[in-house]
């Protein structure tokens, strides 16, 4: 069995101990790769670092997290456009915005948001979308900039039956699904049978968001299979053909051999 996690922060500094260990047990787990998103400035140096460590395993990806979006807003997309000049990426990420925290920055998340989509179609990349609490928000800017000329995934997906049509409707894009899925209290298992695992990619967001049964505990690429596992209860087939279809949709979404 084989998955590609397709949203991972392993470059994070809770990695920076163990990480020939981490990578190990990916690989033993038989996950064969490794997407990379980065969040701001100062990750750039750590996603590049990891991803030139392990070249063909961890696929850095590279944009600006809303959350780290401040009034110089623009300044940083200038200082993150330019590593497309002089690294390879494979998605424009992570990207989006995020109403849960802090609404104060909405016009700048949304205008930095619409700015790293236009990215997306200039490079001929694709995109993964943060939007907490903004799947309408983000929605409306991805139809603003031109749906049709984008593609991408919704990583982390909590979304309502109604904002799963709504992101269904895009027909490019992905839902990205990770531990939060396996929650007891989650809605997730019950909103993602109006769908079926051709829209769907696996993810950890290590080290964010474990499994159960490692609620907790730091996350990692390793414990994709809980994710696995619980889609196939979801959907009524094997966690080997979870798997498969989910890899699949990953391998084309980003172009991976």
């Amino acid at each position: 069995m084989t998955i590609i996690d397709t949203h991972s922060h392993t470059y994070d500094e809770s990695f920076e101990n163990d990480i020939q260990d981490v990578i190990s047990r990916a690989k033993q787990a038989g996950i064969t790769h490794i997407l990379l998103p980065n969040v701001d400035i100062e990750s750039i140096e750590q996603v590049n670092r990891l991803a030139e460590s392990y070249p063909q395993y961890c696929l850095p990806m590279m944009g600006l997290h809303p959350t780290s979006v401040t009034a110089n807003w623009e300044s940083d997309l200038n200082k993150i456009k330019e590593q497309f000049s002089l690294h390879k990426y494979i998605a424009v990420g992570e990207i989006g915005i995020d109403l849960y925290w802090d609404k104060s920055l909405e016009k700048e998340q949304k205008a930095a948001f619409e700015e790293q989509l236009r990215w997306s179609i200039e490079f001929n990349l694709p995109v993964s979308i943060h939007c907490r609490n903004a799947i309408s928000e983000s929605v409306e800017c991805i139809k603003s900039v031109g749906a049709s000329k984008l593609r991408g995934a919704f990583h982390s997906f909590g979304g309502n039956a109604e904002e799963l049509q709504s992101v269904l409707a895009l027909q490019n894009f992905y839902l990205g699904i990770n531990g939060t899925v396996t929650y007891k209290n989650s809605t997730l298992p019950q909103v993602l049978t109006a769908t079926d695992l051709s829209r769907l990619i696996i993810e950890t967001d290590a080290p964010y968001l474990p499994p159960v049964p490692y609620r907790g505990k730091r996350n990692e690429p390793s414990y994709t299979i809980h994710i696995a596992n619980k889609l196939s209860e979801i959907y009524g087939v094997t966690p080997q053909k979870v798997a498969e279809i989910t890899t699949n949709n990953a391998k084309k979404l980003f172009s991976i051999d």
